[in-house]
């Protein structure tokens, strides 16, 4: 009776056959003829002594070419971790090579003066003198309890709060108007959005003198109807008017801009739709048209608060944060704390209650106005 041959489909589950071992020990003839015979093998004693000698065995087999299939898998499945290991450091060294200037330079320009300045705030110091005197809270203290200090911060939520509202509107009705098939709507865009790249300071001249109450323009128009014009910067009453005025007139372009962009992203078959369904013009506006423009509002609502708290060149060219402090708002309070009386702590006061106001108005506008907006 001849023996049938083994045909197991599981070679991995045996560990070392007899074949494979003569193989790798060598026959008995050629260890009789060794100088210096192997020494008496043992059995592997617990689990740990077990793994190190079947690693050592898979090792040596794979050298010899004469191991299982069993232990050349266990060496095949422990190369690719290795390589993964491998690939995911690089990774990691090609992002730290992206991303580390960029965070070096962030920190270096932004994080940095933050932290300074929070530490400055907390000093009185002249900028000059190497000699940083540590007061603690007293600069939050005495300009959180003084009139004239309160008053400028009345000025800056008024400053922003009109120059938001009036640049808004303003847009909103400017883009309505060139959204229409109008002649000559093409140059009209570009005049209104022309005053957004000219500089601050030079607009402001200009209007200085469209402002003067006796040659001005304004002037000139009003005595056309029996009018006298008021004036306009030297007045406590009008001075902030007229610097929110100018700061619109500068930037509203940039809100027609988006708002016509917005609008010419709304599908025409939502008006078509509305109009078959006999929807009027307000219904369509209220219903259609300021949903589509909900990013848009969002956005400019974020974008405009955020630059009016910082507006300045206006301000300090026009009437130098009076008259009687009727125009000096808090980042102006900063320049002239910092780089008139040098008051470094008091700079750096204003600087840090600015930020916070900022950061404040973002999150609540992030958390409660987002709500409404209506994307897609």
């Amino acid at each position: 009776m001849t023996a049938t041959p083994s045909t197991d489909p599981r070679p991995s589950q045996r560990l070392m056959q007899p074949d494979a071992m003569r193989g790798h020990l060598g026959t008995p003839e050629a260890i009789q003829g060794q100088k210096h015979p192997s020494p008496r093998l043992r059995s592997p004693r617990g689990p740990a002594e077990l793994s190190a000698h079947l690693g050592s065995e898979c090792t040596s087999s794979l050298r010899l070419g004469t191991g299982t299939k069993a232990s050349q898998q266990t060496v095949v499945h422990a190369i690719p971790r290795r390589r993964v290991k491998a690939s995911e450091h690089q990774e990691w060294l090609l992002f730290a090579l992206l991303v580390g200037p960029n965070l070096l330079l962030f920190g270096t320009f932004t994080f940095w003066p933050l932290f300074y300045n929070a530490y400055l705030s907390l000093t009185q110091w002249d900028m000059l003198s190497p000699i940083k005197v540590w007061v603690g809270l007293s600069n939050y203290t005495t300009s959180l309890a003084d009139p004239q200090f309160h008053r400028i911060l009345l000025n800056t939520l008024y400053f922003t709060v009109g120059s938001v509202l009036l640049t808004s509107l303003l847009g909103l009705i400017g883009a309505l108007l060139l959204n229409q098939p109008l002649r000559g709507r093409e140059a009209a865009r570009t005049i209104i959005f022309s005053p957004v790249v000219l500089s601050g300071a030079a607009i402001s001249i200009v209007w200085i003198y469209i402002y003067d109450p006796r040659y001005g323009l304004i002037d000139a128009m009003l005595s056309w109807v029996g009018l006298n014009s008021p004036h306009w910067l030297t007045s406590p009453a009008w001075a902030m008017p007229a610097v929110i005025l100018v700061y619109t007139w500068r930037n509203v372009g940039y809100s027609v801009v988006i708002f016509l962009a917005g609008l010419q992203g709304i599908p025409r078959e939502l008006y078509e739709a509305a109009h078959v369904d006999g929807a009027g013009a307000w219904s369509r506006f209220w219903h259609i048209t300021l949903p589509g423009l909900s990013p848009m509002m969002f956005f400019l609502l974020l974008t405009s608060t955020l630059t009016s708290f910082q507006a300045f060149d206006i301000i300090k060219t026009m009437t130098d944060g009076g008259p009687v402090n009727a125009t000096n708002t808090l980042v102006y309070y900063l320049y002239e704390q910092g780089f008139i009386t040098f008051n470094a702590g008091k700079s750096g006061m204003a600087a840090v209650l600015l930020f916070v106001f900022m950061l404040v108005f973002t999150v609540l506008q992030i958390r409660y106005t987002e709500r409404r907006v209506h994307y897609g």
